[in-house]
């Protein structure tokens, strides 16, 4: 557990064929049901403080037990932590994520502890936000905030997991 953060939670992965990742996660690792948002809904999103309204992302989310794994792919030009992780020449870990249901705290602490904000936004999930820390640069670290509904998707994401079958491993709807 981090002292600064809380219990990380997920594995960010940035990719550039979402669908091919889904595959070889379901095929070559077994892990699934992947839930699949073509364009993941945001009613907010920031890059180094800049407002962007035209962004579009695809998301995948699976569990392997209590840990969640990401697939992010980005199908725009926007700027965004995940475009400059590819630019960089990568693909695959970006970030690491925790869910503090006290965001604000935890939020307040990385910044005075030197951390600065590289991409933030919200959703009807709730917020979240990536954060930079310069003096050692690699993996990035997120936050989302625990809300109630957050927590109610993520928690069917892994309960959907737990005797997955191997059956139905592509859903294209978040759980409700």
């Amino acid at each position: 557990m981090s002292r600064l953060f809380g219990e990380m939670r997920q594995v960010g992965i940035v990719v550039r064929d979402i669908e091919a990742a889904m595959e070889h996660w379901i095929e070559v690792c077994g892990v699934g049901p992947w839930f699949y948002a073509e364009k993941m809904a945001f009613t907010e999103f920031h890059y180094r403080g800049t407002r962007y309204d035209n962004f579009h992302f695809s998301i995948a989310l699976a569990n392997s037990g209590d840990v969640q794994l990401e697939l992010i792919q980005q199908r725009c030009e926007t700027p965004s932590v995940y475009r400059d992780f590819l630019a960089a020449g990568h693909e695959g870990m970006q970030h690491w994520s925790s869910w503090p249901e006290d965001y604000d705290a935890k939020l307040n602490q990385a910044l005075a502890n030197g951390y600065t904000i590289g991409q933030n936004g919200d959703s009807t999930r709730g917020r979240f936000v990536y954060l930079w820390n310069e003096g050692h640069p690699g993996t990035m670290i997120e936050m989302a905030h625990a809300t109630p509904t957050r927590k109610r998707v993520f928690d069917a994401v892994r309960d959907a997991a737990t005797n997955w079958d191997g059956r139905d491993p592509i859903r294209r709807a978040w759980p409700s």
